[in-house]
């Protein structure tokens, strides 16, 4: 069984929240702290997104990425969100639209649950932290990936990833460190 198979061995699929983090935990706006790129974190990024088929988002993280995703070029990102189905935690209509792309109806810990259930590969979080809030607090999150970036960002407002959560037992999965200082490490959610 690979490590992509979208089946985390109990015959499930997995939520993977992936994120770029400061070394001070800020994950909000990293492209605000991003200090540059390399093929290495292009490549873990690449691998990410191919085991995955189905993206949950927030409200916010949705409107901020529906006028940039659809008409983007940045690949292979741009061909994966956009032709992936991608559920929305809102409680009010999506008022621009974006293919396959919709409101997720009643309770956001009961449709992940039921998400987990169907066949199929990773379900993945990006950019949406209040989502892996949420889904971290019910134990329905199985992988953290992040890539530590190596900036202090302490902005006021920026929200950090791992803020106000209950105790949570992480086991590492593997890490390396790209050739400009990036740490991409991959973490196990114990239950």
């Amino acid at each position: 069984m690979s490590e992509n198979d979208g089946n985390n061995g109990q015959g499930q699929r997995k939520v993977v929240a992936a994120y770029f983090v400061s070394l001070d935990g800020v994950a909000e706006a990293a492209d605000r702290f991003l200090a540059g790129w390399d093929d290495e974190v292009d490549a873990r990024g690449s691998e990410l997104i191919a085991g995955q088929d189905a993206i949950i988002l927030g409200r916010r993280t949705y409107d901020e990425w529906v006028g940039f995703w659809p008409s983007s070029d940045v690949e292979p990102f741009a061909s994966f969100i956009n032709a992936a189905p991608k559920y929305v935690a809102t409680s009010t209509p999506l008022e621009s639209e974006w293919a396959n792309a919709s409101v997720i109806e009643g309770d956001l810990v009961e449709f992940v649950k039921d998400l987990k259930s169907q066949p199929g590969g990773d379900i993945g979080i990006h950019g949406s932290i209040s989502i892996t809030h949420t889904l971290l607090a019910a134990g329905l999150v199985d992988e953290l990936q992040l890539v530590v970036v190596p900036t202090i960002a302490p902005a006021a407002g920026q929200k950090k990833l791992l803020d106000n959560l209950p105790p949570i037992q992480l086991e590492t999965v593997n890490s390396t460190t790209s050739s400009s200082g990036y740490v991409m490490s991959t973490y196990r959610v114990r239950s």
